[in-house]
């Protein structure tokens, strides 16, 4: 609701707009607008950074960090401790997590290795090319999107007291995945969330939390890179030319792992792309966080809006987009939704 915090708590509000503002407009300066940037293009980037544009980016940064660690300091003060009973029973789940570490196991989001560790805090580390032999992808004809789970336990099982296969992504994931951050501040957050939570951690309404860890990591490389005189180099673009072959390459998106796998033909004309999005592998968590919510907040049937919104909660710690995650040949959005009851039996549809 954001219009009621904006009318509780106006200050906050107002900081809260002023750095989504600066972080749209570093976008814009780096990359040329802040929706939809289109300046990294094959062989790398197509737009210098001069030096005036990095001194007034390094400010907008530093500003942004002092926000940063104001929200992680205000949060953990007045937020997480009021809802710390829903922080511990809310749409709780215990499954595997995946995220991206360095060689030695430091955060990272563009570069390193995939970590996909067990629910029991074991990992193995894998090259983003073999993802196909880690993870496969499942269908079900009730759903737009498909559910990725680890391809070493054989079969998906989203059963609640028994889940088989499932894994998460996003800010949880990468907190629990990595043995370190390699900024000072984060690195002390990540230490007092581990003294408080241990690791892995399974609530899932520490996305939250895990979120705001990440977020200070950002702001203090952010500061970190462009400090470095390095970045304002025109040296940002090696030619390349078309030809046929296939590309897979990976990276941190907020919402979690995304993988993006494509074949060209002589021509560079891509003929065959597989992407799995954050979403999409937080597909079968994010369903199994709902009726776990769902089975310990309705009961007889009854609910309220109250309950609903505890319920939506599970949901909103993902942070989901979930047209990113679904499936269309045609790219039109041809939608249809069953509402069914208890038994299974449909008893309304809705389509366009």
């Amino acid at each position: 609701n954001i219009i009621g915090i904006a009318q509780k708590f106006p200050d906050i509000a107002k900081k809260v707009i002023r750095n989504r503002h600066l972080g749209a407009m570093m976008l814009e300066i780096i990359s040329g607008k802040s929706i939809h940037p289109v300046a990294a293009v094959p062989g790398g980037y197509s737009k210098v950074l001069t030096a005036e544009e990095r001194d007034e980016i390094l400010k907008m940064a530093k500003e942004v960090l002092e926000f940063t660690k104001f929200s992680i300091d205000y949060a953990k003060k007045n937020i997480f401790p009021q809802y710390i009973e829903a922080v511990k029973t809310l749409g709780v789940i215990k499954t595997g997590f995946l995220g991206t570490v360095s060689k030695d196991g430091t955060l990272e989001l563009y570069d390193g290795v995939l970590r996909m560790m067990q629910a029991d805090g074991s990992y193995e580390d894998f090259t983003y090319e073999k993802y196909t032999d880690y993870i496969e992808e499942h269908i079900e004809p009730w759903t737009y999107l498909k559910f990725p789970y680890m391809k070493k336990a054989g079969k998906l099982s989203m059963d609640l007291d028994n889940p088989v296969g499932v894994y998460r992504t996003n800010t949880l994931a990468r907190i629990n995945v990595c043995e370190r951050i390699s900024t000072p501040l984060a690195q002390k957050e990540l230490e007092e969330f581990r003294n408080e939570f241990g690791r892995p951690v399974q609530l899932t309404l520490l996305y939250n939390w895990a979120r705001l860890i990440e977020l200070l990591y950002n702001a203090e490389y952010a500061v970190q890179l462009l400090e470095d005189l390095e970045i304002t180099s025109k040296d940002i673009r090696v030619p390349v030319k078309p030809r046929a072959a296939r590309g897979i390459g990976c990276v941190e998106a907020p919402r979690g792992t995304l993988i993006h796998d494509y074949e060209t033909d002589e021509n560079g004309i891509v003929t065959n792309v597989n992407l799995i999005v954050g979403t999409t592998h937080n597909n079968a968590p994010i369903n199994m966080s709902v009726k776990r919510a769902a089975m310990d907040l309705i009961k007889d049937g009854k609910y309220d809006q109250g309950i609903l919104n505890r319920v939506e909660m599970a949901i909103r710690a993902y942070d989901p987009c979930l047209s990113c995650a679904t499936h269309n040949l045609d790219g039109s959005i041809a939608i249809k939704i069953d509402i069914v009851d208890t038994s299974g039996k449909v008893v309304k549809t809705y389509k366009n």
